[in-house]
């Protein structure tokens, strides 16, 4: 009898209110759902993804990688958010996440305030004051749900979940890679005497030839442009002797590669000049106009369609 009578008050002042439990379930599924869907979104659209990242100045070599990380981290913790038996543990994983992505942006504000920021694929964002308080909204809901919730429990069964979401995003990822368009391009070139790879990020290919005088013109307005995160690489179609010189006088940063015969035979073309636009090494379009830019509109009108200058 007296145990029970002390067991009675002890129990109850473990049970979470009602309206605590109501409040905590509509907050985990609101959280839930905006990071099972943005998790999806990175899964099954990983190369699109990938260039928004960069564009939030994540170096290329890294985009992707991250971009297939953060998918399982954000499915995984809001499944974990969503079921009361792992509430804490996925209310503690989608804050961190949060936080350092609020963190992030603040390290860089200055750089990337007014760009796109729309993580969320529903969500449409920019950079700016109203960023850190849609997050910080975001914030304090993950917090809630996890604080109105019972401790976490089931790490064995946790795990199982996480494996299945790993799978789910490696599938997903090769369905994307298999659905991929465009010319594939080398493997490598030589540049500097060391393989380069044209398998990850944005590359241009720039075919010149270094006496040719529009050649010359095109390369020195292309100097000029804002390229977005984008690796110009040279090659001489005659006089490979004079690549460098030609890069240097006309201030076009990259590299320069003299693999001519090796890219032309799987980018065949005239005369140059002539550009090819390759994305984590496919071909996404060609560029072929170099008109004279006081006077016409290209190549920065195909090369901003491609989304690879300002």
């Amino acid at each position: 009898m007296e145990a029970s009578t002390t067991a009675g008050p002890l129990a109850r002042s473990l049970e979470i209110p009602s309206w605590k439990t109501i409040a905590g379930n509509v907050l985990a599924l609101f959280v839930a759902v905006l990071f099972v869907v943005a998790g999806v979104f990175k899964a099954v659209d990983p190369f699109r993804v990938s260039r928004m990242f960069e564009e939030l100045l994540v170096p290329s070599r890294f985009s992707l990688a991250l971009v297939l990380t953060l998918a399982i981290a954000e499915m995984f913790g809001g499944a974990m958010i969503l079921v009361p038996r792992f509430r804490r543990w996925g209310s503690a994983l989608t804050s961190v996440l949060l936080v350092i992505f609020m963190i992030y942006i603040g390290s860089h504000y200055s750089q990337l305030v007014g760009k796109d920021c729309s993580c969320f694929p529903w969500i449409k964002r920019t950079v700016g004051p109203g960023f850190f308080i849609g997050d910080a909204g975001f914030l304090a809901a993950a917090l809630l749900a996890g604080w109105w919730a019972k401790p976490s429990s089931g790490i064995r069964s946790a795990a199982v979940a996480l494996g299945a979401i790993a799978v789910f995003a490696g599938v997903s990822f090769g369905s994307a890679l298999a659905h991929q368009s465009g010319t594939k391009a080398p493997d490598s070139v030589i540049v500097d005497g060391k393989p380069f790879s044209l398998q990850h990020g944005r590359i241009f290919l720039f075919f010149f030839d270094p006496e040719c005088s529009h050649c010359n013109d095109a390369a020195r307005h292309m100097s000029t442009y804002h390229w977005k995160d984008v690796t110009i690489v040279g090659i001489p179609t005659r006089q490979p002797q004079f690549a460098k010189g030609f890069m240097d006088d006309n201030k076009l940063m990259g590299v320069f590669t003299l693999e001519l015969q090796k890219l032309k035979a799987v980018f065949p073309f005239g005369d140059p000049p002539y550009g090819v636009a390759l994305e984590n090494g496919r071909e996404i379009g060609p560029v072929q106009s170099y008109d004279d830019e006081d006077t016409g509109a290209e190549p920065s009108a195909t090369l901003r369609t491609l989304g690879f200058i300002e």
